[in-house]
Parts: structure tokens; sequence; C-alpha cells
């Protein structure tokens, strides 16, 4: 009897709700994960006919003298160090500039959106033709006056602060769409209150519009650091890691060591690496932002 009361006590129904998208996100989501953490610590290459070979931590010490690792490694961080701050201070930028009760407005927010909706695909490959040797960037700077143009994808140099452009270029709008959710939810009753203290301009974003766009900014900052470290198609299209991997990202060289290499489990070595800098990542915002503070 106990037992059958309990039974009866329980609610199924919302757990058989769950059950097939808790069946599609294991198949296709922690149980490749479960194998990609075991073949970490096996010898999985080119022959793909014999079995894993349990071979402990030896790719992890192959990994800790990688030099092309930690080079990419270091491009990874250049990346998250360059563009995060981009897309944390400028977004919000423009969201209260198109925030504005005037007229037209909606264009203005559809003009900066328009990169969300656009194709990686096409808008590397545009900004490739951009950046050629006889692209319009160039042909600007022989108007200007400059003899040379500047070797935007060829050199060490300059290749991948040319591909974190197209990544802010594309990540300005999403994040502002972001920021924009968060004004539209401040009671206009703070600034009339404030404009009547005599606070307008820019000290009335400073006192009101900062404090209470935090948990925002907080959130824009782990998604946009979580992007930087996972990016792959701007390098994959634009520069394939070179020259002499100096744009070559953590992603893109996990994906040349699992395809082109067939050195499938030193690349599921570098994914668990990968894996933890993002659970890094995640922690890290959870304690900035008071353990999951709500929005609004």
């Amino acid at each position: 009897m106990p037992k059958q009361s309990i039974l009866n006590k329980l609610n199924l129904t919302p757990y058989l709700f769950l059950l097939p998208a808790f069946t599609i996100l294991g198949l296709t989501v922690f149980l490749p994960a479960l194998q990609a953490f075991y073949l970490s610590f096996t010898e999985y290459g080119y022959d793909i006919s014999q079995p894993p070979q349990w071979i402990g931590l030896d790719n992890f010490k192959r990994l800790w003298g990688d030099r092309v690792f930690w080079q990419t490694l270091g491009n990874t961080l250049i990346y998250l160090v360059g563009v995060v701050p981009i897309l944390v201070i400028f977004p919000l930028g423009l969201a209260i500039l198109v925030n504005q009760k005037i007229r037209g407005i909606s264009w203005f927010r559809v003009s900066f959106y328009t990169p969300v909706v656009i194709s990686m695909v096409v808008a590397g490959i545009a900004w490739k033709w951009l950046y050629a040797e006889n692209g319009l960037f160039n042909q600007v700077l022989a108007l200007l006056g400059f003899k040379t143009g500047i070797p935007w994808l060829t050199s060490p140099d300059w290749a991948i602060f040319s591909v974190m452009a197209v990544t802010v270029w594309k990540g300005l709008g999403y994040y502002m769409v972001i920021y924009l959710a968060g004004l539209q939810s401040i009671p206009a009753e703070l600034y009339e209150a404030a404009a009547i203290d005599g606070c307008d301009g820019y000290w009335k974003h400073w006192d009101i519009t900062l404090p209470l766009m935090k948990p925002y900014v907080m959130l824009v900052a782990v998604i946009s650091a979580i992007s930087a470290t996972k990016v792959f198609e701007e390098v994959y299209i634009m520069t394939q890691g070179g020259p002499r991997n100096s744009s070559k990202t953590i992603v893109y060289y996990l994906y040349e060591q699992a395809f082109p290499e067939l050195e499938r489990s030193y690349a599921c070595t570098i994914g668990l690496v990968l894996f933890l800098g993002i659970l890094g990542l995640s922690i890290l915002n959870l304690k900035l932002s008071g353990g999951g503070e709500r929005l609004g």
C-alpha cells in the first residue's frame, strides 16, 4: 500500500513530455561527449577498423609539449581579450542610441541587426574580397596616399586581427538586441525623476542605466567569451589558420587534428581542454553575477 500510494502521488506526465527531448539530447550530445572523453585516453587514429587502444595520459603529455597547441591557445586568448570588451561595450552604446523615440528608428535597428542574419560563409567570402590585395580597403588606402596596401590576411601580424573584425561586425547587432530588451524594461519614471533632480544626459546613464543593466552586461560578457573561444567559421573561410598558424584558434586546431590529420583521440583531448575552459568561464559568470542573478 505505501508503494502504491507513492506512485499515485507521483505525476509522470511532465517527465513523459520531457522524454523525447532527453532522448534526442542523450543520443546527440551526452553520449558523444562521453565517447569523446573516453577516446581522449586512447589511441584511435588512421585505422578506424582497429578498436581504440588505452594509453592513459599520453595524449595529455603530448598536448603539454605541443608547440602548435600553445600557439593556438595564445591566439584564442588574444581573440578573447580583443573581441569580448568590444562586444560588451559598443553594443550597449548602440542599444542606447536605437532606444530613442524618434522617427525612423526601426530602420536603424534593422540596419545594425542585418549582419547577424547574414550567413558566416557569405560574410567571410565578402570580407575576404575586401581584404584582398586589390580589395576595397587597400584601394581606399591608395586614395589616401599610402604607397603600399596592408596584407590583411597574408601577414602574421595582421591576420588574426582582420578575422576578429569580422566577428565584431557580425556580433554587434546580436548583443545590441539583448541590451535593447534590458533598456526597454527600465521604467521611464526613473529617468523622469532623475531629470527633475538635475541628472540628465550622460549622467542619467551612469547613475541609472549601467547599474540596472549589470545582469545583461554579465550575460553578454559570458556569451561573447564562449563564442570567442569557439570561433571557427571565420578562420576556416578566410585564412585556414595561416599564415604560419598566426590566426589558428583552438577549435580550428581541433578540427584539423580530427579530420585532415585523422588524429581523433588527440582531437578529443583538445576538445576536453576546451570544454574545461568553457566550463570555467560559465562558473566565473555565476560567481560574478551572484549565483545566477535574475535578469531585469
